[in-house]
């Protein structure tokens, strides 16, 4: 059975591969979108947006569900399948998944990015047994038990946030004295009376044997004041340290930077021809919604150019 053609594959539904599906359907191309997982990429687990522009504090999964209908309604074709591999052809591009192979004639890589795990004895070990890495999904298992929350950006704060509704006790342990997250958020947090900021701490080990009974902290050496490590009495732990792109099926056929980003500028061109990249997986400073969406619309505006 020979492959389907299409002018244009995006690798990814995240905001920034739907929104190129978006444009690029606008200019006539055919589109064919493949997802992994679940379209709307990190955000459908967020439960409250505050920086999307237009639509404050609608829900991750109801703004994902916006677009992707936007998306259909367009006519771009959407594909469930896992990408293993893509390769360069003499006039286009061969990509492999799970269920078939597709030709393109340029293709978006919006493959977003993945959590990065707590790499501390019994962090694998009893992950998924007190340990989860989405606050929103999990944080109902653990109504009126202590919980602590790892981390100190927007996506700690948020998730110690929505938590200080629905456990007895948040930690919000981070390891600086101070958080990378937005200051709102902070504030919002420093008015609940059930959150403890436990500031100039590390992870050293996750305690329990078949499931979560503590969390064993260190100095980090960024706070002074802390000399001495704590354990602490919890059930849950959340998990939110960061993320790292999932690009490593591309590490071949395009430029990463030392971190596993795919090379772009603005204009979003690889360092192939016909390759674009979209969203959290390119270099780049700032990583939000707005900049994914900016990202898919200027992937697909360069792809357009190079189909023609």
């Amino acid at each position: 059975m020979s492959a389907l053609e299409y002018d244009l594959v995006i690798v990814g539904a995240g905001i920034a591969g739907m929104t190129a599906a978006i444009y690029a359907r606008r200019a006539g191309k055919s589109v064919l979108v493949l997802e992994g997982k679940v379209p709307g990429g990190q955000i459908i687990s967020t439960f409250r947006i505050e920086n999307w522009p237009g639509d404050f504090g609608v829900s991750g999964a109801d703004l994902s569900k916006k677009i992707h209908h936007q998306m259909d309604e367009l006519g771009a074709v959407v594909k469930y399948a896992v990408v293993s591999e893509t390769k360069k052809q003499a006039n286009d591009f061969l990509v492999e998944t799970d269920d078939g192979e597709f030709l393109a004639r340029a293709v978006i890589l919006a493959m977003g990015t993945k959590d990065r795990e707590l790499e501390i004895p019994g962090g694998h070990e009893l992950a998924g047994k007190g340990i989860s890495y989405c606050a929103t999904c999990d944080g109902a298992l653990f109504k009126d038990k202590d919980v602590a929350v790892v981390g100190g950006g927007n996506t700690a704060l948020a998730s110690a946030l929505y938590l200080s509704d629905v456990v007895k006790k948040v930690y919000l342990v981070s390891l600086s004295h101070e958080f990378k997250g937005d200051a709102m958020l902070v504030d919002k947090l420093k008015a609940k009376g059930n959150v403890d900021f436990l500031l100039g701490y590390a992870s050293e080990a996750v305690l329990g044997s078949e499931k979560v009974t503590g969390l064993k902290l260190k100095p980090s050496g960024m706070e002074v004041d802390v000399t001495e490590g704590r354990e602490l009495n919890v059930e849950g732990i959340f998990v939110a340290i960061g993320r790292q792109p999932t690009t490593e099926l591309v590490s071949g056929l395009v430029e990463l930077d030392k971190s596993g980003y795919i090379v772009a500028g603005e204009d979003c061109h690889t360092s192939l021809d016909g390759v674009f990249v979209a969203g959290d997986c390119r270099t780049k400073q700032l990583r939000q919604l707005v900049t994914a969406a900016a990202d898919g619309a200027m992937a697909a505006s360069e792809a357009i150019q190079f189909l023609r």
